[in-house]
């Protein structure tokens, strides 16, 4: 059954949280109100195997449609992965083979229905008709269109004014996509803000085939691990696992708790907003709460890491996980740190010298420099200053933390 625009609009209002760009409301408020159940559309070019959170941004909002009883095809770009998706890049992307994208294409549906309803998702791959192209149907394809429209996009501009090279395969990419909203008739098409210029290529393309034009919704891009909060907005690359800023989504619990939990204090703000299940009204009582002094941020950041890892794995992962954290932030390690063996020299070794040497420092002086501020504990004894020129006995064997949110640990046997 499919739910219309209620009396008090909370099913647009529901579809319209967190969305960028939405061309055009009234087109989607009206198909809403009709009771047609509508065919929506995102598309995934798997040029990776893994997905992350930052990838669940826009799942969350195709499970939203779902929820409203409506039709959600998972499409997988696997002809334009192939082409490769020009947004973005300063230069020409690698082209993959066929076979790297059908290695990464099999692990993204199983990974996105931890997000959405496989019983009521619709896996499409665009190669079914992008593949069946006849050469006069591409030539067709290319007369629907401009070589004056692709240059406003930003990424080509920039790159014609600089000299630099457009190879005439990049100019497909935004229409080939567009063509996978001609084949498939859906009424919206779903995607990433940096998406914007090729859906709506695919909204303009539609009418030129005689079909209604589809209505455009994007969702922000989520910023890495790493990103700061600066001159009042949050600063970052995007999450991506090239940037190593990433949480995936099949990651261990532990590591995904890890992560999120080293998240800068003022940036989770962002993460709930786009990820959690709270209302958008709660999540800034909670916010006010802790500029006020009424919550701590740490509890915060810590309920928040559990719903998503209760979401991505489940409920009794999650609460081992962060009993696990804590036993590691009281001093106890990791299962998987590293054990060293230092020699010793006379039968003992300065601290400062054994961290350097098995790499958690850069060099003595700064391992030294560490200990006197505190960012060292051993055995899960906090050091300071008088412990700069500790020695540690042979056949001794030593739990080390260096820092605190950047935490390393390791085992130190020596010898």
């Amino acid at each position: 059954m499919v739910r219309g625009v209620m009396s008090n609009g909370s099913p647009l209002d529901e579809l319209c949280r967190g969305v960028v760009d939405l061309h055009v409301k009234a087109e989607l408020e009206q198909r809403l109100a009709s009771g047609k159940r509508l065919r929506i559309k995102a598309g995934f070019d798997p040029t990776r195997p893994d997905l992350h959170i930052g990838h669940t941004v826009l799942m969350q909002k195709m499970r939203q449609f779902q929820d409203l009883g409506h039709e959600v095809v998972f499409l997988v770009g696997d002809f334009t992965a192939m082409v490769g998706d020009p947004t973005g890049k300063s230069d020409s992307r690698p082209r993959l083979t066929r076979e790297e994208v059908r290695a990464a294409a099999e692990t993204y549906t199983t990974q996105a229905f931890k997000v959405l309803d496989s019983q009521k998702t619709v896996v499409r791959y665009n190669s079914e008709w992008l593949d069946a192209l006849k050469p006069s149907e591409m030539v067709e394809l290319c007369a629907k269109y401009t070589v004056a429209r692709m240059l406003e996009r930003d990424d080509f501009s920039k790159r014609f004014e600089d000299k630099r090279p457009i190879h005439v395969h990049e100019f497909l990419y935004p229409l080939l996509q567009a063509y996978d909203s001609v084949a498939l008739e859906n009424d919206v098409e779903l995607g990433g803000t940096d998406q914007l210029f090729n859906l709506l290529v695919g909204r303009d393309l539609m009418p030129r085939y005689g079909k209604q034009a589809q209505i455009v919704m994007t969702t922000p891009i989520l910023e890495g691990t790493d990103a700061r909060f600066e001159g009042g907005k949050v600063v970052g690359a995007k999450m991506s696992k090239s940037a190593n800023n990433y949480v995936g989504i099949n990651e261990p619990p532990l590591d995904m708790l890890q992560k999120l939990m080293l998240v800068d204090d003022l940036v989770i703000w962002r993460f709930m907003e786009l990820l959690s299940a709270k209302p958008l009204e709660e999540i800034k009582a909670l916010k006010a709460d802790v500029e006020a002094g009424r919550a701590n941020v740490i509890a915060v950041k810590e309920a928040f890491a559990v719903e998503m890892v209760t979401r991505f794995h489940d409920a009794q992962a999650a609460a081992d996980a962060l009993a696990r954290r804590k036993e590691i932030a009281a001093g106890g390690a990791p299962d998987d740190t590293p054990e060293h063996a230092v020699p010793s020299e006379g039968g003992t070794v300065g601290l400062a010298k054994a961290l350097a040497q098995v790499g958690l420092a850069a060099s003595n002086s700064e391992a030294t420099r560490a200990i006197k501020q505190g960012a060292v504990l051993l055995d899960g004894k906090k050091l300071g200053e008088p412990d700069a020129f500790l020695k540690l006995a042979a056949g001794e064997r030593h739990l080390v933390r260096v820092g605190s949110k950047n935490r390393k640990f390791a085992w130190l046997k020596i010898t």
